[in-house]
């Protein structure tokens, strides 16, 4: 279907993150993985939060959409309700997509509702200067937490999982290969796919950087074949020494859009919304 030559299609503009951000391994893995699907720049739309990751609209070319804090998971549902022909892709960052908008995560994954979700994790809040983040290590030292935070970070797949989501994967940015293929294996999944990219804050966060983390992951061999295995799938995100990069659980089960939707092939973003009007009366004299 598409022309392009390469996966420049993609580019709209320069970033103009801090060099070396992890989130430019994630917008070339994001390029690869839609070029090698032969997606369409007009078939995609990219829903971003508030935090570092919110620029992403401007630099991926797609139509676009920069929420509020929290609010990437409503948005793209929604989107994907009224027009499920679109790739509905949405990019979250740990504190934007583990605080404030868990609940939306939590009820999309139960919903299994066809979206990809990329959550940009560097387990600080980077946006706002370098507070503890929910995923920040125990001892964390910050803006917020001088002497250390005394929480645990929370493990946003492992609550995924529990909520019925179909399809997790870690990623990290530093491999960019890899991290391309998760994101196709994410954009072909039927359902609600969350992939959490361990993404180096070079700025903000001195502890997890590039070294670290390529000292404490282990990359699954993987393919096409994924698990569906919930104990397997467990076993790997309750690791203490390294933390798995794959695929970790997948599942085939129809989307949430293939059951409430009467007709794909006429989206609701379609049809000729003109109610006749003796109805739209008798409604309204309800309310009176």
């Amino acid at each position: 279907m598409s022309v392009a030559r390469s996966k420049d299609i993609f580019t709209r503009q320069k970033p103009t993150w801090c060099p070396g951000c992890g989130l430019y391994g994630i917008l070339d893995a994001m390029k690869r993985a839609a070029f090698s699907l032969e997606l369409d720049p007009a078939s995609l739309v990219i829903v971003t939060g508030i935090g570092c990751h919110g620029r992403f609209p401007n630099y991926f070319l797609s139509y676009g959409f920069h929420g509020l804090h929290g609010r990437v998971v409503p948005v793209a549902s929604g989107i994907k309700i009224v027009n499920p022909r679109l790739k509905v892709i949405g990019v979250s960052g740990d504190g934007d997509a583990y605080s404030i908008g868990l609940n939306h995560l939590l009820q999309a994954a139960r919903r299994n509702i066809g979206l990809l979700i990329i959550v940009v994790n560097n387990r600080v809040f980077a946006l706002t200067q370098g507070q503890a983040s929910p995923t920040s290590p125990r001892g964390f030292i910050s803006l917020s937490t001088p002497f250390g935070t005394v929480e645990p970070p929370l493990d946003g797949l492992k609550l995924a999982l529990g909520a019925g989501a179909t399809f997790i994967a870690r990623g990290f940015s530093g491999e960019v290969d890899h991290l391309a293929f998760l994101l196709e294996s994410g954009l072909k999944h039927q359902g609600f796919a969350l992939i959490d990219v361990l993404s180096p804050c070079i700025t903000y966060n001195k502890i997890n950087t590039y070294d670290w983390y390529r000292k404490h992951v282990e990359i699954l061999n993987q393919e096409d074949s994924f698990p569906a295995d919930l104990s397997l799938a467990w076993s790997w995100l309750s690791r203490e020494d390294k933390f798995v990069l794959g695929v970790l659980y997948a599942r085939p089960e129809k989307a949430l859009e293939e059951l409430v939707l009467p007709d794909l092939e006429k989206p609701i973003a379609e049809l000729e919304l003109k109610p006749e009007i003796e109805k739209v009366t008798r409604l309204m004299e309800k309310f009176k």
